[in-house]
C-alpha cells in the first residue's frame, strides 16, 4: 500500500483536506484523532501526564484538559518535548496498527508534526498543505479564538512554511476558496492511484 502522509501548518486547512480524500473512499489515519483517542477519559495516559505535569489538567469526570496543557507546553519547550516523547511513540503505534488493516490502493497519514517529530519514514510522500502564514493566522484566530501571540508560540514551535515546502512531494494551496479544494484532490488521488498501481508492480 502505497502510504501518503499529510501535513501542514496550524490552521492550514489538514482535515479539509485529509476529508476530500475520504470522499473518495481513500482511508485516512488521523494523528491528532489517535491522540484524542489515547487521552479520552479512563485512559492510562492519563496517570502519565498528570504524573509528568502535577495535578489539575485532569479533572473529576477524568477529562483531559486540552487548552491548559496546550498552553503550558507552547510556553515552556522542555516540557512541551516530555508531552512529546510521552505521546508520539503511542501514537505511532496506534497509527501503524490502523495502516496494517487499511484497505485499498494507498493511505492518507495526517500527521500535522511529521518533520518535527522526524516521522517521515512511515510515508512514501509527503503531501504538503499551504498557504500563507499571515492567513494561517487569521484562520486560527477565527477558529479557537486565541490571540496573535499565542498562535505565533505554536507557529514557531513548528517547522518554517519554507522547510515544509522543501521537504513536500506534493502541495496543495490552500489560500483561497474552498471550492479550488475539489479539483487539487482529484488530481492527486488519480495520481496517487497511479503511483499506487506502480508500485504494486514492481
Amino acid at each position: 500500500m502505497l502510504r501518503v502522509a499529510l501535513t501542514g501548518g496550524i490552521g492550514s486547512g489538514k482535515s479539509t483536506v485529509a476529508d476530500r480524500f475520504a470522499a473518495l473512499g481513500v482511508p485516512v489515519i488521523d494523528a491528532d484523532a489517535a491522540a484524542h483517542a489515547l487521552t479520552a477519559p479512563g485512559q492510562p495516559l492519563l496517570a502519565d501526564i498528570e504524573r509528568l505535569f502535577g495535578p489539575g489538567l485532569v479533572d473529576a469526570a477524568g477529562t483531559l484538559d486540552r487548552a491548559a496543557l496546550r498552553a503550558r507546553v507552547f510556553a515552556n519547550p522542555a516540557e512541551r518535548k516530555r508531552l512529546e516523547a510521552l505521546l508520539h511513540p503511542r501514537i505511532r503505534a496506534r497509527m501503524t496498527e490502523a495502516l496494517a488493516v487499511a484497505q485499498g490502493p494507498y493511505a492518507l497519514l495526517v500527521i500535522p508534526l511529521l518533520l518535527e517529530t522526524g516521522q517521515t519514514n512511515l510515508a512514501d510522500r509527503i503531501l504538503v498543505v499551504d498557504l500563507p502564514e499571515a492567513e494561517q493566522i487569521r484562520r486560527v484566530g477565527l477558529r479557537s479564538g486565541l490571540a496573535e501571540p499565542q498562535i505565533r508560540a505554536i507557529l514557531d514551535a513548528q517547522v518554517s512554511r519554507a522547510e515544509r515546502l522543501a521537504r513536500a512531494d506534493d502541495v496543495i494551496d490552500n489560500s483561497g476558496d474552498a471550492a479550488a479544494l475539489g479539483p487539487a484532490v482529484a488530481a492527486l488521488h488519480h495520481r496517487y492511484l497511479e503511483l499506487a498501481a506502480r508500485q504494486a508492480a514492481a
